[in-house]
């Protein structure tokens, strides 16, 4: 268990965030643990196919960024999601290995059969979805108790209950629905918004709504999605509420859009609650981008935790504060293990000169300076992009003759 309580003194943030009604609630005796789902739920982000080869890499990653459960995939997608599973399973990752299954007794043996020993078992629990699939609440019911029942009894160690759409379901359904699960084998329940539509408050109440049906003993998780943007949030309003556990993904890929970032939630729960997770953040970009190439994509520069340009400077007025890293930023760039840099172009202004003059080496004359910064605007205005040292080294040639 990697449980990670930076100092207080990395991150920059305010006082007003320190009042009885932001920090009351968290239990802070035990750290917030992950269950990352990049490789079954994130890989379904539409034009995204992970590779065997890319699944068990990720896995490695996970393992060492702290996960403390990889979802490692739904074996009878193909006889590659099989192969990972497989290597992944015998790779003895510190993190746990979870098997994806839907209700069915044929999902079940596929994980079995590759060892898996512990299932996340999913079906559906809200009317308008069983409508979809041509369901009834009494056959999701047995369906539950049966295929719960059938793993347990063939010897897997840990069941999760998966309810989709639970944040839409009958409220009575739903209990009834969690009673069944547990009374025959599950140990662990999820609620599941599976359409992202939860505001952070409706998932508090709702967490402590079904941690008073499942008792103390029972873990439950929370799964959500980002489909209003509010998924970091409504993950730490689980967490306030008593969830053990946050799903999510690297980069909060997902269907839609996506899911919970899991790098997001554990920077605010440390930084803006003073939660311990169980995960460690300077390690969150380096798997960032392995998950990118693997995924043949590229986050916004600006994306929290992770973004290329996080603790990048163009802007003249805040080049001039770089000296101050807490005046221009929120917390501190060893919290991520990023490189503080500036670059240059048309918001560029003559302390950004100074600052790149003297890390390449370059002397220039406090009577060139405004030259040299024209100059340096122009090219970054008229090809609407960054000016490379290069070309800035060739603009004070130029310039200082």
């Amino acid at each position: 268990m990697k449980v990670t309580d930076l100092p207080r003194d990395k991150f920059w943030t305010t006082e007003l965030n320190e009042v009885d009604s932001v920090q009351d609630g968290f239990d802070r005796s035990k750290p917030v643990r992950f269950y990352d789902t990049t490789l079954r739920d994130g890989e379904q982000s539409v034009g995204v196919c992970f590779s065997a080869d890319d699944k068990f890499q990720i896995a490695c990653k996970l393992s060492e960024l702290g996960i403390g459960r990889i979802e490692s995939g739904f074996p009878r997608v193909s006889d590659e999601d099989t192969r990972a599973v497989k290597r992944i399973l015998e790779a003895n990752l510190e993190a746990e290995i979870w098997g994806f299954s839907r209700a069915v007794q044929a999902d079940i043996d596929a994980h079995l059969e590759l060892g898996t020993e512990y299932l996340l078992i999913e079906i559906t629990t809200s009317d308008r979805k069983m409508k979809a699939f041509g369901f009834t609440r009494e056959k999701v019911m047995q369906k539950v108790i049966d295929a719960v029942k059938y793993a347990k009894d063939a010897g897997i160690k840990n069941i999760n209950f998966f309810a989709v759409d639970s944040t839409r379901s009958d409220l009575g359904y739903l209990k009834d629905v969690y009673a069944a699960a547990i009374e025959n084998g599950a140990q662990e329940v999820s609620i599941v918004d599976t359409i992202g539509v939860c505001a952070p408050e409706t998932v508090g109440n709702l967490i402590r709504e079904v941690k008073s049906w499942v008792g103390p003993d029972i873990d439950v998780h929370w799964h959500g999605h980002n489909d209003f943007g509010l998924a970091t949030a409504s993950a730490i309003a689980a967490v306030k509420g008593g969830a053990s556990w946050v799903q999510g993904t690297i980069n909060g890929m997902g269907e839609r859009a996506g899911n919970a970032d899991i790098c997001e939630v554990a920077l605010a729960l440390q930084g803006l609650y003073h939660m311990p997770v169980e995960l460690d953040l300077t390690k969150a970009r380096e798997i960032s981008k392995l998950v990118q190439k693997a995924g043949k994509y590229t986050v916004d520069g600006w994306k929290p935790v992770v973004g290329e340009f996080l603790y990048t400077r163009e802007s003249g007025g805040v080049v001039s504060q770089f000296h101050v890293p807490d005046s221009i930023e929120p917390y501190s760039s060893e919290v991520v293990a990023a490189e503080r840099k500036i670059v240059l172009g048309k918001k560029s202004g003559l302390a950004s000169i100074d600052m790149k003059g003297k890390e390449l080496g370059l002397t220039i004359p406090d009577d060139k300076r405004g030259e040299v910064l024209a100059q340096v605007k122009d090219i970054g205005t008229s090809n609407q992009r960054l000016v490379t040292d290069d070309e800035f080294r060739g603009v004070v040639e130029r310039v200082v003759v």
